[in-house]
């Protein structure tokens, strides 16, 4: 049985960044036994063609520079090829500007993640181009702190 404590929940609250200046939302991550429970809400997400959004976490701790360009590259501890690294996640699908979804991954635990940033991206992931996804231009940016 897990008991839920502190160390086994995360959150990261999204801004939008110059692209997406009214982009807003709550990531929140629960510990379980043998995965991870990722919780996504998103408001403000701005039209692209085909309605995905490259969603990953980065191995850097700020979401500052031009872009988020300080996020870095995705977490990939393993270093592994895309879309295997440890931060690849599903994408997000928008509806009425919008994105909410539930996923689970075994590729970390919540206590590896402390501290590194969650990125929304402008459009979908390939899940083939070397190294990221081209997933975009990075709209959105969180960093991952525990409550």
């Amino acid at each position: 049985m897990n008991r839920c404590n502190s160390c086994n929940r995360a959150v990261a609250h999204i801004r939008g960044g110059a692209q997406a200046p009214n982009l807003r939302g709550c990531v929140r991550f629960q510990q379980m036994e043998n995965h991870v429970c990722v919780e996504i809400s998103i408001q403000g997400l701005p039209q692209n063609d085909s309605g995905f959004y490259g969603f990953h976490i980065h191995e850097g701790s700020r979401c500052t520079g031009v872009d988020f360009a300080d996020t870095g590259s995705h977490y990939n501890p393993e270093n592994t090829p895309h879309p295997r690294h440890a931060g690849d996640l599903p994408p997000l699908l928008m509806c009425c500007g919008g994105a909410c979804q539930t996923v689970t991954t075994d590729r970390f635990r919540v206590a590896e993640i402390i501290g590194r940033t969650v990125v929304i991206h402008s459009m979908a992931d390939d899940f083939r181009s070397q190294p990221a996804g081209d997933a975009g231009t990075k709209i959105g940016c969180g960093v991952i702190y525990m409550p």
